[in-house]
């Protein structure tokens, strides 16, 4: 019997699954020692969603964590997931930004790339493939498995051929929707294994229910590695058990070189640290057999069932559930996986909640359809790609073909503020967050969202009353300790929002305004004083998003279908236009407000 290498994903892919990223370095540094000498072939511990989650809720450096995982896990692999030429963030960047970000993650001790495209556009990996060679470190070329009627084995055996020729060290069968069966991963797996003499690696979530029956079938037919979950970080939207899949591999014969004594006591450590972030878990994290219906990613799942939620549209879930495979198949059959399943899932959530389809279309829906993100897997609908970009020119070519040079610009909009070529990157992935905590960093005021309310703020002589708020997509704590008097003009509300105290001034019904807390923080206006849309001339939105920008000003003349605003809405950005012609005569939003369906953004005369 051959050998069967472990690549465990605690340090990623397992938290980003079950506790929405949340794990902090300070709870993974002090098991490194055990994680280190378990005999794992490698560590997934950054890239994905780390990057994001690291500066948008922790807090932390991302490229810091980076340093210290690898000071202290000295003996094994650090593994990362790369988005091709989306590198972390959502867009395709330019050769430039990634050949900086590639060479910058080598130098910080990173070992492996995974890399991926969403489309299984090719092109889309070769500089960072390239990057990573350059670099001396493994590339690890990836097919993003899915299942509709363009695609087959045959085809995933061909791209397997292309990355071989591209140089990559190994390649990964990345099956993140759970859509893998043991008779597909069988025929996959002995497919690719015959036809490319290169180390084969399956990477299968547990959501469906048949993850560790697929990894132990892609085993008999030649799998040499396989990703795992520590026990206590293991199932549902995450992966097999790393501890069950050693037994049950080992008892049919194979070697596998891990230390189970030790992983015992690892899993132990983490049972803890997930109690800690209990707050995050979703509601349900059992095996969903829907999945190979729908083909829906159960982290995609997760959004959903939030922007849902906080508008009272739970009931419509169904709804979206189904109509995801339509937009799907209007876009040509795209594997769901980031940043095609935002795309294609703020757009159904959009359709279905508006009630007409694509009356609204998403800026990424149109960048996608003119070829934007790379060449989709079948023809998309022509009439939806007409009416969403007209008679723009669709792009054929590699879409960072026309991107100019981005890191001279980008070092000069982020200016003294970056300290490095890290913190320049830090910036490019991410703008606006980016530039917030490199500010805040620099004025000493970087505030991690608490993981638990501290008790001593919810004094034991008043009975607070607690409670979750769920706010576009996150998630609030919050314990009132006390109110004002009801016949005061303006009644103050003492509560704790995540661990910070606030006080709510309840000016009308139709506003709460959280102020306090800690020095120089900002005010927090959780709804507002914008009037109800009630005629054809108000402008409003299908969804909660938040202004990105403010494209008019009052007293503008617009025509039918002028861009008004652009709105974020599930990390997708969305154009609104004018529904009517005339004059724009109130604007009742400005650039970062946040917004909720139903109110009037702006008015226009007719």
């Amino acid at each position: 019997m051959s050998t069967v290498h472990i690549t465990d994903v605690i340090l990623r892919d397992a938290h980003q699954c079950l506790i929405a990223t949340r794990m902090r370095t300070e709870d993974m540094l002090p098991i490194c020692p055990k994680l280190d000498r378990v005999g794992y072939w490698s560590l997934e511990c950054w890239g994905g969603a780390t990057f994001d989650a690291c500066l948008r809720f922790l807090r932390q450096d991302p490229w810091e964590r980076l340093r210290e995982l690898r000071k202290h896990l000295p003996s094994t692999r650090l593994q990362m997931l790369l988005r091709g030429q989306n590198l972390l963030g959502y867009r395709p960047y330019a050769d430039d930004v990634v050949e900086a970000f590639v060479a910058r993650a080598a130098a910080n001790g990173m070992d492996v790339f995974r890399i991926f495209d969403a489309l299984n556009d090719l092109r889309n990996l070769e500089t960072a493939i390239a990057a990573v060679k350059r670099a001396g470190k493994h590339a690890q070329g990836t097919l993003c498995y899915t299942v509709s009627p363009v695609h087959s084995i045959e085809g995933f055996v061909e791209q397997a051929k292309e990355l071989a020729k591209m140089d990559c060290d190994s390649i990964a069968i990345k099956d993140m929707a759970g859509l893998l069966t043991p008779k597909a991963t069988y025929e996959l797996v002995q497919a690719i294994k015959a036809s490319v003499k290169l180390p084969l690696h399956l990477h299968c979530h547990a959501n469906s229910g048949l993850s560790e029956m697929c990894h132990l079938k892609a085993v008999e037919a030649g799998c040499d590695h396989i990703d795992t979950a520590v026990s206590s970080f293991a199932g549902g939207p995450s992966h097999p058990p790393t501890e069950s899949m050693v037994i049950a591999l080992r008892d049919l014969g194979y070697t596998v070189a891990i230390d189970l004594k030790l992983l015992e006591e690892i899993a132990a450590y983490f049972w803890e640290v997930r109690l800690k972030y209990h707050r995050f878990e979703p509601e349900y994290v059992g095996p969903d057999p829907r999945v190979h219906l729908h083909q829906v990613p159960g982290g995609m799942i997760s959004n959903l069932y939030h922007q849902l939620k906080e508008q009272g549209a739970l009931n419509r879930l169904e709804e979206v559930l189904a109509e995801i495979p339509k937009v799907r198949q209007d876009l040509g059959y795209p594997p769901l996986v980031t940043p095609t399943s935002q795309i294609i899932g703020t757009q159904a959530v959009i359709n279905v909640l508006s009630n007409k389809r694509y009356e609204t279309i998403t800026n990424e829906v149109k960048r996608y359809l003119q070829g934007g993100y790379g060449k989709p897997p079948a023809p998309v609908n022509e009439a939806l790609r007409q009416k969403a970009v007209g008679t723009e020119e669709i792009i054929d070519c590699r879409p960072a073909d026309l991107l100019l040079p981005e890191m001279e610009s980008l070092r000069a909009q982020i200016g003294e503020l970056a300290q490095s070529e890290e913190d320049v990157l830090i910036y490019a992935m991410f703008p606006d967050i980016g530039r917030q905590f490199l500010e805040q960093r620099a004025a000493g005021t970087l505030q991690p969202e608490p993981i638990e309310p501290p008790a001593e703020l919810c004094p034991p002589q008043i009975a607070p009353t607690e409670f979750n708020i769920h706010l576009h997509g996150e998630t609030y704590h919050v314990r009132i300790t006390g109110a004002g008097p009801k016949h005061q003009a303006e009644r103050h509300f003492y509560m704790v929002v995540d661990g910070v105290p606030e006080e709510a001034v309840i000016e009308t019904l139709d506003e709460v305004v959280l102020t306090g807390g800690t020095e120089g923080a900002v005010p927090r206006r959780l709804t507002s004083r914008r009037p109800k849309a009630q005629g054809e001339g108000d402008v409003t939105l299908a969804m909660p998003g938040n202004i990105v920008e403010v494209l008019v000003k009052e007293g503008d003349p617009v025509k039918a279908g002028d861009p008004l605003l652009v709105v974020e809405t599930m990390k997708m950005e969305t154009e609104v236009q004018a529904p009517i012609a005339g004059r724009v005569t109130h604007i009742y939003v400005r650039k970062g407000d946040a917004v909720t369906p139903q109110e009037t953004l702006l008015h226009i005369e007719p």
